[in-house]
C-alpha cells in the first residue's frame, strides 16, 4: 500500500511496515526490564510510564501497536509534533511503545485562566497542524481504516471489541456503526433521516487524529509542542476529526466552545451524530 503526500514537506512516499518498530531481541528485553525496575517508583499517567526525563514508554493490553505506526507517519510528513517512536512490540498480550517525553502542560489546564491572546495563539497553531494532516492524500482504494490499512481501534464505540474494520467504503463504516441496520419503513423518523444521511455522504477519507480534546494537546507557554494518544487515528469520513472533538467528556465541556476555531465546521454532520449516539450509543 502507497500512501502519496502533499504537505508543507516535501512530497514523499510512505510505504505500510510491519507495525513492529526497532523490535531487536535487545530492546524488548531493555525495555522489559526497565518496566519491572522502574515502575514502582517512576511517575505514571495512566498506561504510560516516565522512565526517565527524555523516555517514557506506553504499555498494556489496551494499548494498540497502530499508535506507533501513526506517530511515525504524521512525523515523517507532516511537522505536527509528536513523540519520536524509539520501539514499539508486543509481548504476552500487551503492546510496548517506548518514545520520547515531550515537556508539556495539556492546554485544558488553566485554559479559561489564558489571556484571550494566549488562546487565539494555541487555536492557530492547532489549526494549521490540522491543516497538514489534510494535505495528505489517502492511498486508492482506502476507505476507513487504520493507517497502514488493518483494522481501527477506539473503546468509546459500541460492539463486542474495541478494534474494527477496516470497512472499504465509509458506507460499511456507518453500517457498522448503526449495528448492521438498513432503512426501513417502520423505523424512527429520525433513525430513517440517520440512514440516509450517512448513506449519502460520499467524501474521502481524510487522515484523522480521532481524539483531538485538549488533554491531548501540549504546550509550554503559547506554543504546541506535542500532540499526543495516536491509537485511534486513522483513515476516516472528513467529519469525523469534528464530531469526536465536540463530543468531549465531561472534564472538557469547555472545549466545545473552541472546537470551531480549529476546525472547520460541520453542524449538519455533527446532528447526525448525536442522532446516532442517542439511538445506537457508545460506552
Amino acid at each position: 500500500m502507497t500512501y502519496t503526500v502533499a504537505s508543507a514537506k516535501e512530497s514523499s512516499v510512505y510505504t505500510a511496515r510491519s507495525e513492529q518498530i526497532n523490535a531487536t531481541a535487545f530492546q524488548r528485553y531493555l525495555t522489559l526490564l526497565a518496566i519491572k525496575l522502574l515502575k514502582r517508583f517512576r511517575k505514571r499517567n495512566g498506561t504510560v510510564l516516565f522512565l526517565s526525563k527524555k523516555i517514557c514508554v506506553k504499555y498494556g493490553s489496551s494499548v494498540n501497536l497502530s499508535e506507533a505506526s501513526s506517530i511515525q507517519f504524521v512525523a515523517k510528513y507532516t511537522s505536527v509534533p509528536v513523540p519520536r517512536v524509539y520501539c514499539a512490540f508486543a509481548n504476552s498480550n500487551r503492546a510496548y511503545i517506548v518514545m520520547e517525553r515531550i515537556h508539556g502542560d495539556p492546554v485544558g489546564l488553566g485554559w479559561l485562566k489564558r489571556s484571550e491572546e494566549s488562546r487565539i495563539k494555541i487555536l492557530d497553531q492547532l489549526k494549521d497542524m490540522v491543516g497538514e494532516l489534510r494535505h495528505i492524500t489517502p492511498p486508492t482504494g482506502i476507505g476507513v481504516a487504520q493507517v497502514d490499512g488493518g483494522p481501527l481501534y477506539d473503546p468509546r464505540l459500541p460492539g463486542t471489541s474495541n478494534h474494527f474494520g477496516p470497512f472499504r467504503t465509509i458506507q460499511d463504516f456507518h453500517k457498522h456503526l448503526r449495528g448492521g441496520l438498513e432503512a426501513h419503513p417502520v423505523h424512527e423518523p429520525e433513525i430513517s433521516a440517520l440512514i440516509s444521511q450517512q448513506d449519502k455522504l460520499q467524501s474521502a477519507s481524510v487522515f484523522t487524529h480521532g481524539d483531538l480534546s485538549s488533554l491531548n494537546v501540549l504546550a509550554s507557554g503559547d506554543k504546541i509542542v506535542g500532540i499526543i494518544d495516536w491509537e485511534t487515528a486513522g483513515w476516516y469520513p472528513s467529519y469525523w476529526e469534528y464530531t469526536t472533538a465536540w463530543n468531549v467528556n465531561p472534564q472538557n465541556q469547555f472545549w466545545r466552545d473552541e472546537v470551531d476555531k480549529f476546525l472547520q465546521p460541520m453542524h449538519e454532520e455533527l446532528e447526525m451524530e448525536k442522532i446516532r449516539l442517542k439511538y445506537f450509543g457508545d460506552v
